[in-house]
C-alpha cells in the first residue's frame, strides 16, 4: 500500500510546476540560502525521504532566526533576496502569475 508514495521522485526545481514557485520550491531555495545545498543543486530524482531530512535541516536553520527573514545576518539576508528574486523571475518567465495563486482565506 506505501509502495508508491515511498518509491516517489521529485521532478527538480527546474522542471516543478508554477516554475518552481511551490513548497518544494520553496524548500529547496531555502537550502540554497543556507548553504545546505550547492544552488547547482535541483534535487531532480530525490526520494521524499530526502526532501523531509532536508525540510528537517532548513526548519532547524530559520529557527535560530526566528523564522524571519529581517532577523537573517546581511550575508545570508543578502542570498536570500537574490535567490527569491531570481526564483521569481524565472517562475514568471515560466508563466506563473502570482495572482493567479489561491491564499488560505481569500478561497
Amino acid at each position: 500500500m506505501n509502495g508508491p508514495r515511498k518509491d516517489k521522485k521529485y521532478v527538480g526545481i527546474d522542471k516543478d510546476i508554477n516554475g518552481g514557485m511551490t513548497d518544494t520550491g520553496k524548500l529547496i531555495r531555502d537550502a540554497w540560502i543556507f548553504g545546505l545545498i550547492p544552488e547547482e543543486e535541483t534535487c531532480e530524482g530525490w526520494p521524499l525521504t530526502g526532501l523531509q531530512n532536508l525540510w528537517e535541516q532548513t526548519s532547524a536553520e530559520w529557527e535560530k532566526y526566528g523564522f524571519l527573514p529581517s532577523n537573517l545576518p546581511p550575508e545570508i539576508l543578502e542570498r536570500f533576496k537574490r535567490i527569491h528574486d531570481q526564483g521569481i523571475q524565472r517562475a514568471k518567465a515560466n508563466g506563473w502569475n502570482p495572482d493567479d495563486e489561491v491564499h488560505e482565506g481569500n478561497a
